[in-house]
This record gives structure tokens, C-alpha cells and sequence, in this order.
């Protein structure tokens, strides 16, 4: 049986975030391309094979001069490049939060460039260590020497895209676009995926399980501090049905995890030993928030930019409302298939694993919450929020997630009456908040 889409999301996340995964990749593709070429001019040397009339010909000494001539610009190039995405990074620090950096270091753009320069380099020094004297004169790689020529006008096309790339890359639209995207597309991920471990129900219900797991469930600590970055669902099912036991997991993907602090509670509790030999294998922790299962963390991220660009430090009143835009857009496209599962049943529909998941009303909280906090007393970002609410009721069904809705808007107009100094302003503020519940109707008001 297959397990969600994460369990290996959360590898190629980690191969992902780096700056040498890719140039290693591309270094090895061209030392292996560096030996078919040489074999080739070895036997053109040897008289076995005839070069076609397009390769380049000459000298030792030509090919020495130029090899190197083309080695020390390549890495020239490589220490320009390498300035460029230092000073990136540390513009997107500055600008966006350093949660951001993880966005810049995995961009494929990146290291496509600086693994086609690092690459390209590798193979002109080859090259030039291969030449040399033979019993029939000096060898000189002719087809290898011409190939070097090639991949030299291929990085100058690298150069100017990745010229262009870094520009746009660290545009502010931009980032807050691509975050919003990959949440999405996150979520839509887990979703596909969230049929795994549910079989036709059997056993003890889940309130049953939850009360048994409260009064007589065993405590599991977790070993080392650290963010819980992913849970392994299909290992955990596993594990609890090999243990014949109920497995509760407190806390959710993001949550930072306290050494010693409980990571799980298993009931029957004569089971725990079993399952805490190998629960190891059914979790991940690190230094840093992922992604991939945390999806409060995409939410975070957008709101980290909006917070920045509302301080009276920067002052972005315009940044504020494109991230606001981008959050109605996620909450918009969320809704209709956000149904996280807290239960887990193994393949005889017992319930083996009953995990943390955030619901939609605290996504929503999560989202306008600090937002309309920082907003204090400014009516371009309230009305934004408005709009936002509104559009999101639009795509919302369910009574409870359009309740947490209207606190969220009844909450902007009481900043508003509070906070806003000019009636004017003000009023403009209550005419969207009156659009707002013009949607749900005069009986949706919500008691604080």
C-alpha cells in the first residue's frame, strides 16, 4: 500500500535545499561526457577514426592557452554568480524574513546556473590536463577542445538567464505568488493522497479510543528538541498494528518539539515499549519548518511579509494588501478541499493512528488574525481584509468556517470604530463591513 504523497515529499525537500546537489549532478554528467570525447580523440590520434572538418584544430600550445583561457573565465564567472545569489539571499533576509531563504537556496533556476558554470569549468581543466605528449607527437583532444568552446556559448546563455531570473526572482510580487502557489499545490498533494489507512470502520470509536488514551494511555518523550517537520502515517499505521495498539499524536508538523516533551501517547499502555523502539521511524525532526504536511507554514510565510512591510519601520501599506490578496486567493482554493484527517485505520478498519490536524477555522484565524492586529488604525488594510472575507465566504459551505469569517470581520470593524481617526475613512471601512454581512444575511452576527 502507498503511503501519502510526503513520505518522500520530505526527502526531495531536503535534496532540494542546497546549492550543491545539482552542481555535483552536472560535474558528473560532463566528466562522464569529457571521457566519451576523449576516447573518441584518442582513437582520432591513433589513426582508428577520422574528426569531422567542423572540429576545431591546432597546436598544443594553442589548446593549453586556450583551455585555460576559457578555465579562469568560467570560474570568474562562477565567483560572480555566486556574489550575486550571496547578495540575493541576503536581500531576501532582509526584505522577506529569513523563513524565506529556504525559497531562494531551492529555486532550480539557481542552481541550474551555478551547477552549468561549476560544470563547464570541470571539463575545460580536464581538457587541459589531457594534453600532452604521444608516440606520434603531442595529443591534442580536438573534438573535447571544441565541445568546451560549445558549453562556453551555452554558459554565456546562462549568464543572461540567470541575469534575468535573479531580477525577477526576488521581485516582492513574485515571492508572495510563489508562495501562495506552492501552498496550493501543497495542499491539493495531500489531499489526492488522503485516502491512505482508511478502511470500513471496526473497534472502539474514536471518542472511546481518545477517552481510554487519557485515562490510562502511556506517555512517549521525544529524544532531541526540534521542529516536527513530517509524520510518516503509513509507518506509524504499521507500527501500531504490529503493536495492536492506539497511537495519539499531540501535536502537528511545525509544532517545535521540547526535548522530553510528550510525542505521543499509546494505548493499550503495555504496548508503549514496542511502539517507542520504533517510533523513531515514523517521524521527523529538525532545525526548521517544512512545507510539506505544515500548512500553516505557507499561511506563516505570508503573513511574515505582510507583518514586515506593515511596520512603522518599512511602512508598505501596498505589500500589506498584495499579501492579503494572495491569502483570500489560498483560502479561496483551499476550502472546497481542505479535510484534514485525524484518524488513521489500518486495513481491517481499526483505528491505529489519531493525529493533530488544524482545521480551516484555525487557518483562518491563523491568517487574518495578526494581519488586523498590526492593521491597527489603518483603513486601506481593514478594507482589503474586508474584501477578503468576502470572497472567501463566497467559496465557503460549511456554518462553522463561515462563523470564524464574520469574527474575523466584526473584529476589523470594532478596530475600525477604535482605531481609524478620520469619519470619513471610517465609513468607508463600515460600508464594506456592511457588504460583508449583507452576504450571510441580518441574523449572522456573531457575539465576541
Amino acid at each position: 500500500m502507498r503511503g501519502p504523497y510526503f513520505e518522500a515529499d520530505w526527502r526531495r525537500e531536503a535534496l532540494r535545499t542546497n546549492l550543491w546537489l545539482v552542481p555535483v549532478a552536472e560535474t558528473v554528467v560532463v566528466v562522464v561526457l569529457f571521457v566519451i570525447t576523449y576516447t573518441v580523440d584518442r582513437s582520432a590520434y591513433d589513426g582508428v577514426v577520422t574528426l569531422p572538418p567542423w572540429v576545431l584544430s591546432g597546436t598544443a600550445d594553442v589548446a593549453r592557452v586556450l583551455l585555460a583561457t576559457v578555465a579562469a573565465a568560467i570560474i570568474t564567472v562562477v565567483g560572480i554568480v555566486f556574489s550575486i545569489t550571496i547578495v540575493a539571499l541576503t536581500l531576501a533576509s532582509t526584505q522577506f524574513g529569513p523563513r524565506m531563504l529556504r525559497n531562494f537556496v531551492r529555486d532550480p533556476g539557481t542552481q541550474l546556473a551555478l551547477g552549468t558554470f561549476v560544470a563547464s569549468f570541470c571539463y575545460a581543466m580536464v581538457a587541459l590536463v589531457s594534453v600532452g605528449g604521444g608516440p606520434h607527437g603531442d595529443f591534442v583532444p580536438h573534438l573535447s577542445i571544441t565541445v568546451t568552446l560549445v558549453l562556453t556559448l551555452f554558459d554565456v546563455a546562462v549568464l543572461i538567464y540567470f541575469l534575468n531570473h535573479i531580477a525577477t526572482m526576488i521581485q516582492l510580487p513574485v515571492v508572495i505568488a510563489g508562495i501562495a502557489t506552492t501552498l496550493v499545490n501543497e495542499v491539493t498533494a495531500m489531499e489526492r493522497y488522503s485516502e491512505f489507512g482508511f478502511g470500513a470502520a471496526r473497534g472502539p470509536s474514536h471518542e472511546e479510543l481518545l477517552n481510554n488514551l487519557a485515562e490510562s494511555g502511556a506517555e512517549i518523550r521525544t529524544p532531541r528538541s526540534g521542529y516536527l517537520q513530517v509524520i510518516r502515517h503509513d509507518i506509524l499505521v504499521k507500527i501500531a498494528t504490529a503493536a495492536d495498539a492506539v497511537v495519539q499524536l499531540p501535536h502537528r508538523p511545525g509544532h517545535f518539539m521540547v526535548a522530553g516533551q510528550v510525542i505521543a501517547r499509546v494505548w493499550p499502555p503495555e504496548a508503549a515499549d514496542a511502539v517507542a523502539e520504533r517510533l523513531a521511524l515514523g517521524h521527523v525532526a529538525g532545525a526548521y519548518r517544512t512545507l510539506p504536511q505544515d500548512v500553516s507554514f505557507g499561511f506563516d510565510q505570508l503573513v511574515e511579509i505582510a507583518l514586515r512591510a506593515l511596520s512603522p519601520a518599512v511602512n508598505d501599506t501596498f505589500t500589506g494588501m498584495t499579501c492579503v490578496d494572495w491569502i483570500a486567493d489560498c483560502l479561496c482554493r483551499i476550502a472546497p478541499i481542505w479535510h484534514p484527517h485525524r484518524v488513521r485505520r489500518d486495513a481491517e478498519g481499526n483505528i491505529r493512528v489519531i493525529a493533530f490536524q488544524p482545521d480551516f477555522v484555525r487557518l483562518v484565524e491563523r491568517t487574518f488574525d495578526t494581519i488586523r492586529q498590526a492593521a491597527v488604525g489603518m483603513p486601506a488594510i481593514m478594507i482589503r481584509q474586508l474584501d477578503a472575507v468576502a470572497k472567501v465566504i463566497e467559496q465557503v459551505p460549511d456554518r462553522a468556517s463561515r462563523t470564524a469569517l464574520i469574527r474575523q470581520a466584526e473584529a476589523i470593524q470594532r478596530s475600525n470604530l477604535a482605531s481609524v481617526a478620520d469619519a470619513s475613512d471610517r465609513a468607508d471601512v463600515t460600508q464594506r463591513f456592511e457588504a460583508v454581512m449583507a452576504l450571510v444575511g441580518p441574523a449572522a452576527t456573531v457575539r465576541a
